[in-house]
């Protein structure tokens, strides 16, 4: 029986680390791109030429995406958490 449970463990393993890795790439994506892009369009339309503001904005947008990571991650835990205690719950009763 245990060996029909290891490919299938492994099987759902690879499948919540390719997703996780999607996201860190998306969220270092959006990390290098967002400040640099909200300095200089908020410089040029939003605060016309003050790069003071410009830089502020930037740091805005760059703790944005940092919090919306750390919040993506903290629920990505408490998903495979509570996926963990389902499984858990599901082999107790095969028994």
């Amino acid at each position: 029986m245990s060996e029909q449970v290891a490919p299938a463990k492994l099987a759902a393993q690879a499948e919540e680390s390719g997703s996780v890795l999607a996201k860190l790439i998306i969220f270092a994506l959006a990390l290098g791109i967002a400040p640099i892009s909200s300095y200089f369009l908020s410089r040029d339309y939003l605060w016309e030429g003050n790069t003071i503001y410009a830089a502020i904005t930037a740091i805005v947008a760059a703790n944005v995406v940092l919090v919306g990571y750390i919040i993506e991650a903290t629920r990505e835990e408490s998903r495979m958490r509570a996926r963990e205690k389902a499984q858990k719950g599901e082999s107790k009763k095969d028994r």
